[in-house]
């Protein structure tokens, strides 16, 4: 069932604008009317990496008149594999400027807006509150949550969309929407975030790059719907798509009976929990950086050196001496038997997460000396022997 438009239509087309979307203007479901209500539309992107790229560039060449976007990072090289709204011209540069000047590129006819910081419960409802649609393109619990939560306060739609490996996933959120239908909301898929560590994001477990315009194009697809009045969005729906087999399938989606009504924002990381606090404890005092686990090797110190990455990982790059043993096995118990008990072990990972998760089990088992290195292989290849590959 199709929702009321999201915008009312602009007064006009210039002759520039009908020139420039005139495969829209020919197709009777959008017309003349539905694209002065694209060119009408404020639409908030937040995040300019995989799937922000492709919704940038969609909703530009579609006519949305006024775009922002919201990103804090800067362009790194590992980006550059699905983020194609950057070059690599653009490495080191504000994502936020990149995505802006591509946008530009694509239509001059639009207004850009970029919000050039870290988005949080302080900020969120001062940004949000001049734009009619949110675009969550994000690739953690806790953005999530905040964009959920800000969206649901503000009585705003927002599309979403998620990725991982070869499978992504997109719906429409939103609470309280137009003509009396049923809304759902964030919250109403995922009531809780799943503990700390048990879901790997993009950076730990990877993406097929090709992923990212997948879900991105359904994205802008569903946010032209909901600006336009087309159709019948996503909302009360959860599409998965599942690259290796080719399929699409959708879940129903409904309110939680249970849910908590959503008065204010929150401390989101606190609530989401980047590590667990057991992870957080055993770090405490028990952590060392890259640089000191070099001193330890010229020093000749006695100790067992593991890594908790996966097979694949461990192939892309590793510290010299290092022993594999992928954290799922240490969290199981499985290998316990075999770590040395007269050597002091070292963990590490990719950037100290999944280690210090590895460490309060191995603190548990009575390992007590055990320590991780904090920034992990990243750290060496930065600190330590730069010759190395990063991912």
């Amino acid at each position: 069932m199709a929702l009321a438009p999201l915008v009312e239509p602009a007064a006009e087309l210039t002759r520039e604008e009908v020139g420039r979307y005139s495969r829209h203007l020919i197709i009777p479901d959008v017309g003349m009317d539905g694209q002065k209500r694209l060119k009408n539309a404020k639409v908030l992107v937040v995040g300019a990496g995989g799937l922000g790229s492709p919704a940038l560039m969609y909703l530009a060449a579609a006519g949305v008149g006024t775009l922002g976007i919201l990103d804090f990072d800067v362009v790194d090289e590992s980006n550059l594999q699905r983020q194609i709204i950057h070059g690599q011209s653009d490495i080191d540069r504000p994502k936020a400027d990149s995505a802006r000047d591509s946008v530009q590129e694509i239509n001059p006819l639009i207004e850009v807006r970029v919000h050039r910081e870290h988005l949080d419960s302080s900020n969120a409802l001062h940004i949000f509150a001049d734009y009619d649609l949110i675009l969550d393109g994000t690739d953690n619990f806790a953005t999530r949550y905040l964009v959920n939560d800000a969206c649901v306060l503000l009585g705003k739609p927002y599309v979403w969309g998620s990725i991982f490996r070869f499978e992504g996933q997109a719906s429409v959120f939103w609470a309280e929407p137009t003509g009396g239908r049923e809304g759902v909301q964030y919250r109403d898929l995922y009531p809780e975030p799943p503990p700390p560590g048990m879901v790997p994001s993009c950076a730990e477990g990877g993406v097929l790059g090709v992923l990212c315009a997948s879900i991105g194009s359904i994205m802008v697809t569903e946010a032209i719907k909901l600006i336009t009045g087309i159709g019948d969005t996503l909302l009360g729906r959860l599409m998965v798509y599942d690259a290796l087999e080719m399929s699409y399938r959708t879940v129903r989606i409904r309110k939680d009976p249970q849910g908590e009504p959503i008065t204010e924002l929150i401390d989101y990381d606190a609530f989401c929990g980047v590590v667990s606090d057991d992870a957080q404890n055993a770090a405490a005092g028990h952590t060392i950086t890259a640089t000191e686990l070099k001193e330890m090797i010229d020093a000749g110190k006695d100790f067992q050196l593991i890594d908790v990455r996966e097979q694949n990982e461990y192939e892309i790059v590793s510290i010299p001496g290092a022993q594999l043993i992928p954290k799922d096995r240490i969290l199981s118990g499985e290998v316990l038997a075999e770590l040395p008990q007269d050597r002091q072990i070292v963990l590490h990972c990719k950037s100290g997460t999944r280690s210090a998760e590895a460490l309060a089990a191995l603190h548990k088992a009575g390992f007590s000396d055990a320590i991780h290195v904090g920034n992990g292989v990243l750290g060496w290849v930065r600190d330590v022997d730069t010759s190395l590959p990063s991912y």
